[in-house]
């Protein structure tokens, strides 16, 4: 056995396969895309070379600009709105006495959902003729509201959508750290005489920051890659009004046929994501060590 460990010919046998897999179904197809995001490449006709023609088309094309102001809203709505909900609902989660586990279990079974599941299921709430929210509103006398075919409505609709999929998944990251914290901690800050909200603000907080910088990096990046969702209940519509850059790409790409120049969109948002990351690593990101 040891001499068979000895021969570089027995772990050449376990890595060249996997260099092999890697190649193929990652680095060929990534400098193939880099290659193509400089022609336009339609996957038909001849392909020629046009140099940075796609990527000046990309920042002088006004629905690819607002596909990015969209991104935004999206960013700004999972850091404002989402991330301080999920700690709220972590901190009532962990002061749960009994069926804990149960509530546990129910705010993350979205995330083990299809988002294509999810996003027809929601199509169905939002619908205005049979949709269990116009019934609701039904009943105090409001019109049924066209959520996804109404531009001021469709942008929330599908924020909210969203955000009730990822929401439980990071309930519990957070809540794993929140059940960490030696309980020993708590209880002498209680008979100090610190009622429950200043336990939760001004010591369970603290403690939960590394988790939270890291749910709020999380949030970042899953904002700037979202796309399924979209597709799946709007397609960017009405008007483009909830068309993000991922959607837009896969548009521009597989309906329109323009491969090349959805290849340098897709640069475009590698390149956003890496940015937005190393911004926000830069600027907030704490990497201190918490020790109780």
């Amino acid at each position: 056995m040891k001499n068979t460990l000895k021969n570089p010919a027995v772990y050449l046998m376990f890595i060249i396969p996997t260099l092999a897999l890697y190649g193929l179904f990652f680095l060929y197809p990534m400098f193939s895309s880099v290659y193509y995001a400089f022609t336009d490449y339609s996957g038909l006709d001849a392909t020629h070379f046009v140099g940075f023609d796609n990527f000046k088309r990309a920042f002088d094309d006004q629905n690819f600009r607002d596909s990015i102001w969209n991104n935004m809203y999206f960013i700004l709505f999972s850091v404002g709105i989402q991330v301080p909900i999920i700690i709220i609902f972590a901190l009532l989660i962990s002061n749960v006495k009994r069926l804990k586990g149960f509530y546990k279990t129910t705010v993350f079974m979205p995330s083990v959902l299809s988002t294509s599941v999810i996003g027809i299921l929601w199509s169905f709430i939002y619908d205005p003729d049979i949709g269990p929210i116009s019934d609701f509103l039904g009943w105090f006398g409001i019109d049924p509201i066209y959520w996804l075919a109404e531009s001021p409505w469709a942008m929330i609709a599908i924020l909210l959508t969203n955000a009730w999929q990822w929401v439980g998944f990071y309930i519990v990251l957070i809540l794993a750290a929140i059940l960490a914290i030696p309980k020993d901690i708590d209880e002498a800050a209680e008979i100090d005489g610190a009622n429950a909200t200043q336990r939760a603000w001004y010591l369970t907080v603290p403690l939960i920051k590394p988790i939270v910088s890291v749910v709020v990096m999380l949030s970042i990046a899953g904002a700037m890659r979202v796309v399924d969702i979209v597709l799946v209940m709007t397609n960017g519509g009405p008007y483009g009004s909830t068309e993000v850059m991922a959607s837009y790409m896969v548009n521009k790409a597989m309906k329109y046929g323009e491969y090349g120049y959805g290849t340098s969109l897709a640069i475009i948002i590698f390149a956003f994501a890496l940015v937005l990351t190393a911004i926000y690593q830069l600027t907030f990101w704490k990497t201190e060590r918490i020790e109780y």
